[in-house]
């Protein structure tokens, strides 16, 4: 079947993959965009599965610094290369961390980092504000109370500022897979000016 140059300059453009891994994906989903999207998406998660047995210690720290001077930010990215660390992708990618560090003020990178003095304060409000309720609807309260304080306080499950429909984790691992080397976000700092 002819993929038609338009379709596959699409679906490129949508997940920022080469002209060859779209092409194929294509023909494997005979022509289906969506579908080729799915098969992608599979493929990259598999890399990064490959890949996250690796380390990761070269890398770069991003700033950024907000317009006025009043919010500033370092970030801390690893790759496992010094040439993926001067790669733009790579950059770029460092960069959108430290600008969602800047607008959504994270308080760990990752869940294993969440103090357990922050959890457990954050429980006994949830406690106080659900005694009304019993049963499966508390549980099920609390476990949407705590994911949202997820998706509040974990870099890797806030939803990503510049498209909202993936998290920091879907945008890590869809650089990973383009890039093709582990990539972490090991450490970032925020400082806001006054607090």
């Amino acid at each position: 079947m002819k993929i038609d140059t338009n379709i596959i300059k699409q679906l490129r453009e949508e997940t920022g993959l080469g002209v060859m891994d779209c092409k194929k994906a294509l023909d494997e989903a005979a022509g289906d965009i969506n579908k080729a999207k799915a098969l992608l998406k599979h493929r990259g998660l598999e890399i990064v599965a490959k890949k996250s047995g690796r380390t990761a210690n070269d890398g770069i720290i991003a700033s950024y610094i907000h317009t006025g001077g009043k919010i500033g930010v370092l970030v801390e990215v690893n790759c496992e290369t010094d040439f993926v660390a001067r790669n733009e992708l790579f950059q770029g990618f460092a960069k959108n961390i430290c600008l969602q560090v800047v607008a959504s003020n994270p308080s760990c990178v990752k869940i294993e980092e969440i103090s357990e003095t922050a959890l457990a304060e954050a429980k006994a409000i949830w406690e106080k504000e659900l005694k009304d309720k019993t049963g499966g609807v508390r549980q099920k309260a609390l476990e949407g109370k705590l994911a949202e304080f997820y998706r509040t306080h974990v870099l890797l499950n806030q939803a990503f500022i510049r498209e909202p429909e993936k998290t920091i984790q879907d945008y890590l691992n869809e650089i990973t897979a383009r890039i093709g080397e582990k990539i972490a976000i090991r450490r970032f700092i925020r400082w806001e000016l006054g607090a």
